[in-house]
């Protein structure tokens, strides 16, 4: 059992928090129960989430995408008022940590993923991405294999770039606006979750591939990795609820 504040106050700090002009808050955004024995964590926050971390008796869910955005409405509507219901029945404390998340060199989105997909990480890659070598220099049809096997679904895939690859950058969410980045950057590959429109054809020009495994699914792994050390550090149970998004 650790302390809510303690365990929250540790988060913050641990991910340099204060170091990320946010869309909305990071950290605690709800607090529940004072006492802290099990963490649930899932990438979004949904009425679906809150309900399932209730029933598993965890008092933190930690998230990805948390209640609050600057570009929404600051009213509570019908949505907003299931979430927060759900939070308050199971007294839960939600604490959301998005770009910080991201870009922590240890338990980031972008540096989890760039690991199981072989990329031996080099340097941070626009703000909160990180660029990297392949161990061993694969074509590009085998990397999108290793994609498809981490992220669980099948990546959109425009092959326009060297074959072999061995440069990737990788910037998990919607970060295909990074593209061009790359490119510049002498990448190979550029790896993210959502493609935009333009992404296609500055791809071909450009002559980089392109590989977008999913906004959710790219995004998993962030907040796995701060749960397991947050429960390593207060020895604490926790464990991720799958809530699956096509997006």
């Amino acid at each position: 059992m650790a302390a809510r504040d303690e365990v929250l106050r540790y988060a913050d700090e641990y991910l340099r928090v204060s170091a990320y002009a946010e869309f909305g808050p990071s950290g605690a955004q709800v607090l529940g129960a004072e006492e802290v024995t099990s963490i649930a964590c899932g990438v979004s926050s949904s009425q679906e989430l809150f309900t399932r971390a209730g029933a598993t008796d965890a008092q933190l869910v930690i998230v990805h995408h948390g209640l609050f955005w600057r570009t929404e409405p600051l009213v509570v509507d019908r949505r907003l008022r299931g979430r927060l219901q759900a939070l308050f029945d199971a007294d839960l404390t939600l604490a959301a940590y998005h770009l910080a998340l991201d870009a922590h060199p240890e338990v980031g989105n972008n540096v989890q993923l760039a690991r199981r997909l072989g990329v031996s990480v080099e340097r941070q890659f626009a703000e909160i991405g990180v660029g990297g070598t392949l161990e061993e220099p694969v074509g590009v049809e085998a990397f999108a294999a290793r994609v498809r096997g981490v992220v669980q679904r099948e990546p959109l895939v425009f092959p326009h770039g060297p074959d072999p690859v061995r440069r990737v950058a990788v910037s998990t969410g919607a970060s295909g606006h990074s593209l061009i980045a790359a490119a510049r950057e002498g990448y190979d590959l550029f790896v993210t979750g959502e493609a935009e429109e333009p992404n296609l054809h500055a791809a071909r020009e450009l002559g980089i591939h392109l590989v977008a495994g999913g906004h959710y699914a790219t995004e998993r792994l962030g907040v796995q990795a701060l749960s397991a050390h947050l429960a390593e550090r207060f020895g604490l149970e926790w464990a991720f609820l799958e809530v699956e998004n096509p997006i």
